[in-house]
């Protein structure tokens, strides 16, 4: 629910206008640097972005749902991987000390995560569990006033730039199902840390991921987020947050794709006439709009159910299964109208191609949200 129009709409035409003049611009040096710029890096905690879902009294903007969506609507119109370093601090890396976190845990690490200071990352995926993430192997086994934790995490957005691990472990050896997993914060400069190269991706450069590999890790009890066995719990709470985000980022991306595929139709001429006026390109950026449309609604719509207190578990896997599926099929279509040019790295619908494909496997799978999605209906049904 949006708390006050005025403010949110004066919000998202700060972040509009920041996108358009200092994100867009610096697309191509991201992606050929690897790495965020440290300029952009402290334009964006000026701005407060990696504070936008954290509650105000903890030094953020505790944004409602639906005020989310539309924020991350508009970071969505530039490269994913400027999203990627302060996703993690609004979204996964942060979440679970906001649902479940001690006051004391709150206190701590809350307002760094706000401030940028601090950057989080997610550890749940290993070399054996993705999809399957209750059969995660790492370990976290109690000694004294400690957990002693050894595993290793695969593919962990922002680990090689993290000052805190949110880590899912199993805490009870004898429960092989989710509720045997805890989850811990883990500082960087704890012994038995170490960080694997930066992965070589097929799109998204500039958003870093790499293993992380915990041995004879050893981490204060109060360092325990919540309760034993709440850990995979509380990471399934976060994530029905997370793919609501990630749908509204798919929206924004796919808006931005339509944009330039119309911008270079009225352009390109063939046949004596603007490419736009063919009907056959015609379709397709009708199409594109009209998914775009449709992923907009659904996932505004879920955003208000879930700011009322509904459970929206169901909707907001429908939202990340339609939304992720979409922008790949504008950004096929964006490349076809492009035609040969769109296959040419000076045009970004090249790079966006490669990019969005990988909003259709993290936070869950295309395929994931698919059983979800019937799993509860088959619940309901009964």
């Amino acid at each position: 629910m949006i708390r006050d129009q005025e403010t949110i709409k004066q919000l998202v035409d700060l972040i509009e206008r920041f996108v358009r003049e200092r994100l867009v611009p610096n697309e191509e040096r991201l992606a050929s640097e690897g790495r965020l710029p440290d300029d952009i890096l402290e334009e964006m905690k000026a701005l407060g972005l990696f504070g936008l879902t954290i509650p105000e009294e903890y030094g953020g903007l505790g944004l409602t749902m639906e005020e989310e969506i539309l924020v991350s609507i508009a970071l969505g119109r530039t490269s994913p991987a400027f999203r990627s370093i302060m996703g993690t601090n609004n979204g996964i890396g942060s979440a679970a000390v906001v649902f479940n976190g001690t006051e004391e845990q709150k206190q701590k690490y809350l307002p760094r995560y706000a401030s940028g200071d601090w950057i989080s990352c997610f550890c749940l995926t290993e070399p054996e569990a993705g999809s399957d993430a209750a059969s995660l192997k790492t370990t976290a086994v109690r000694d004294g006033d400690h957990y002693i934790i050894n595993g290793t995490k695969r593919y962990i957005t922002n680990a090689k730039v993290a000052h805190t691990f949110n880590v899912m472990a199993r805490t009870d050896p004898k429960n092989k199902g989710a509720r045997g997993i805890s989850s811990f914060i883990v500082e960087r400069d704890t012994p038995g840390i170490t960080l694997g190269s930066v992965d070589k991706k097929m799109g998204q450069a500039g958003s870093m991921t790499c293993d992380v590999i915990f041995e004879d890790c050893r981490v204060s009890a109060e360092n325990l987020i919540g309760e034993e066995g709440e850990g995979f719990v509380t990471a399934m709470k976060v994530l029905d947050r997370g793919r609501l985000h990630i749908s509204g980022v798919s929206v924004g991306v796919a808006e931005r794709l339509i944009h330039d595929s119309l911008e270079y139709a009225l352009q390109r001429k063939q046949f004596g006439k603007p490419i736009a006026e063919q009907q056959l390109i015609q379709g397709m950026l009708a199409d594109s709009q009209t998914e775009t449309y449709a992923a907009k609604c659904m996932t505004l719509e879920t955003a208000r159910k879930r700011d009322s207190g509904e459970n929206v578990s169901t909707e907001s896997s429908a939202c990340k299964l339609f939304s992720t599926e979409m922008v790949g099929r504008v950004a096929d279509r964006a490349v076809q109208i492009h035609g040969g040019a769109g296959y040419m790295s000076e045009y970004a619908v090249e790079r966006f191609y490669r990019d969005v494909r990988l909003f259709r496997l993290y936070e869950g799978t295309s395929q994931i949200q698919q059983v979800i999605i019937a799993r509860n209906m088959m619940r309901d049904f009964s």
